[in-house]
């Protein structure tokens, strides 16, 4: 197996990668090296928790000289805050002995202060496409010395909508630049991107989305409704040792919040919650204490699936099953991390069970199903999403099988059916004159009359 010690790095960077206690490269790590080092544009398909940070900063460190120049050369973007935060963060870790200077800008806080560091000069600039590009719309940031840009988890950021600044973003860069692209998935959105933009870019691809990673183990519980979710949910989070850092995806930013609200009854201040509706303080509190464990318990949307990079994840627990077969990948991506085993259990209804066979499809294996202990309490109450419609037989604005109009529907009385004829100068004046009384025209009109 190949170890960095085969790598051609300067010792500052040697000595970053020893105090983090890295001995080997992971796939995408060993095979994205020696192409970003070459200076070609280089696309990487590979699971989200393949070490895809690490694979594209240590070419480019390794790359980037001493300067003391103010405007950035290398620009990094990113999908969300968090992972703006993150990347900043991995990337002082193994570039601690270097001179480098980075900056991470992302929505959600103060421009000012930002425009204030820009200022002062930097190196590498990590960033939301949003952000960045009111920041270059501001002048406080110009991309004239950009020699290298990473474009990290494109698929999720075109899913986000940020096409309109992607594109503008790259116009505005140096033609003679090195793009370096990374996906979980090769969507045509994503090939669109590399046509118009990357100059025969080299694909590098490991652990294509949709092959499950082999240290994760997956199963599966059949549950009918929400509230048996959070009973089955509260009994399992009873083994504190075997469940001891937890993250809990569900569908949408009102079922985290009554999750959160329902858990805190039997857990308290074990739990913590993200979504895109919380400010970006409480969003960065919630991750910190989830991963230095002061909370067990972390529930969040698929937003956030892919803006996390948490160390030591037990269990990922998909409480509601994802819509697109492709999010359940990067749901289970959060655990089994840098080798190591994890575990993904999957709460299925009635009504998601297509959405678990479609993840099945993409797997191509069968999630192994578990039976629900008969001590879990099977829930009567339901959720507004699970109540039963009511049949309003006498509505009629329902028209379709059962709703169809019942017996206070009447017709309209003939007053009002009458049809808009248009005004009297359509009806009457074009009438007794044979032809539409034009202005300027009255001999012609007259000669009409006479005939």
């Amino acid at each position: 197996m190949q170890s960095f010690d085969e790598f051609k790095i300067s010792a500052p960077l040697r000595n970053g990668i020893a105090d983090l206690g890295f001995k080997t490269p992971t796939e995408i790590q060993a095979a994205a090296f020696p192409v970003i080092l070459s200076g070609k544009d280089m696309v990487g398909i590979a699971q989200t928790g393949t070490g895809k940070t690490f694979a594209y900063m240590l070419p480019i460190l390794q790359m980037l000289p001493f300067s003391k120049e103010i405007h950035p050369r290398v620009l990094v973007l990113v999908p969300t805050r968090e992972l703006v935060v993150q990347v900043v963060e991995e990337i002082e870790k193994f570039g601690k002995y270097s001179s480098i200077r980075i900056i991470g800008v992302y929505g959600g806080t103060n421009m000012n202060r930002q425009k204030e560091a820009l200022a002062e000069g930097t190196d590498i600039v990590v960033a939301t496409p949003g952000r960045l590009y009111d920041l270059i719309l501001s002048r406080a940031l110009r991309l004239k010395s950009i020699k290298k840009l990473v474009i990290d988890e494109v698929d999720i950021m075109l899913d986000l909508g940020f096409r309109f600044q992607l594109t503008n973003i790259m116009d505005l860069l140096p033609k003679r630049r090195q793009n370096i692209m990374f996906s979980a998935t090769m969507t045509e959105d994503v090939d669109q991107l590399i046509n118009d933009y990357f100059v025969t870019p080299e694909k590098v691809t490991i652990a294509l989305s949709g092959t499950p990673l082999d240290n994760i183990s997956q199963s599966c519980f059949a549950v009918p409704n929400f509230y048996t979710k959070v009973n089955l949910l509260v009994d399992l989070l009873k083994e504190n040792e075997l469940y001891s850092k937890v993250l809990v995806f569900v569908s949408n930013k009102k079922s985290a919040d009554r999750l959160f609200e329902t858990i805190g009854e039997f857990y308290g201040n074990e739990a913590c919650l993200i979504h895109s509706n919380k400010t970006q303080n409480y969003r960065l509190r919630s991750i910190r204490q989830f991963d230095e464990g002061m909370n067990r318990i972390l529930i969040t949307t698929d937003v956030m699936a892919r803006g996390l990079d948490l160390d030591k994840i037990s269990h990922v627990i998909n409480f509601d099953t994802p819509s697109y077969p492709e999010n359940y990948m990067h749901r289970i991506g959060r655990t089994g991390r840098a080798e190591e085993k994890g575990t993904s259990i999957l709460f299925y209804t009635k009504k998601e069970e297509p959405a678990k066979e479609a993840i099945e499809t993409l797997m191509g294996i069968q999630i192994p199903e578990t039976k629900m202990s008969a001590v879990i309490e099977i829930a009567t109450r339901l959720t507004p999403a699970e109540t039963p419609r009511i049949i309003e037989p006498d509505n009629p604005d329902k028209r379709d099988g059962d709703d169809a109009p019942g017996p206070s529907f009447h017709e309209k009385k003939d007053k009002n059916k009458r049809i808009n004829e248009g005004g009297s100068y359509k009806r009457i004046i074009a009438k007794k004159y044979k032809k539409a009384k034009t202005k300027g025209d009255k001999n012609y009109n007259k000669r009409n009359k006479r005939k």
